[in-house]
């Protein structure tokens, strides 16, 4: 019992020691077994550097970086949204998906529609979307013939629905949801939405 009492205070006083009195303040600083990277090492800018070789600590930008100060340009010409040019900082449809203030998304497309706009739809479509969703958008992409994964039909009448997110740029975005739309309306159209000259080609 002695060498219990003995070894109980001599590990108070070092816990005791080592991290003091709960709620006592010391100038000196506590010892950090894990600092989780609180502090670490870091370089401010315009301050000189030997990790570069022209010594300068700061940077410059990647080649094709946007400054927040550029506004968005569609097939070669600034995008302009009520006459104004659109940034990327603004609480734009075009940013969001959203209308301005509010949480609701937008009906319509902010983009205009050009032939030039739904044909880049359709090659950036190609490129991210086809492999799973297939060419016409029903979910049979090369991925369903080995079994990989079962994709979504974009015909249904809930993704018809649905508003879209982004894993590709701003403008190509809206294009591939210009191209999408295309391929729904494409799948379910009835004899009544072809003009009426038409109409007669298909009744046959």
């Amino acid at each position: 019992m002695r060498y219990f009492l003995l070894l109980f205070i001599l590990t108070a006083v070092a816990v005791v020691g080592v991290c003091g009195f709960r709620g006592s303040h010391s100038r000196r600083t506590t010892i950090e077994i894990f600092p989780d990277m609180v502090r670490q090492n870091k370089v401010r800018p315009q301050t000189p550097s030997d990790f570069f070789a022209d010594q300068h600590s700061s940077r410059l930008f990647p080649a094709g970086t946007v400054a927040h100060n550029a506004a968005y340009v569609v097939n070669g010409q600034p995008l302009l949204i009520d006459g104004k040019p659109v940034y990327s900082y603004e609480d734009s449809p075009v940013n969001s998906g959203r209308v301005p203030g509010t949480t609701n998304f937008v009906m319509d497309n902010p983009l205009p529609l050009t032939r030039q706009l739904l044909d880049r739809g359709e090659q950036r479509y190609h490129i991210n979307c086809m492999p799973c969703h297939g060419p016409a958008g029903d979910g049979k992409g090369i991925t369903s013939k080995y079994n990989m994964y079962s994709m979504a039909n974009f015909h249904d009448q809930r993704l018809v629905n649905m508003p879209y997110g982004a894993n590709v740029t701003i403008e190509d975005r809206w294009a591939i949801i210009y191209y999408v739309r295309t391929l729904e309306r494409s799948q379910l159209a009835s004899v009544e939405d072809v003009p009426e000259p038409d109409r007669a080609q298909f009744k046959k």
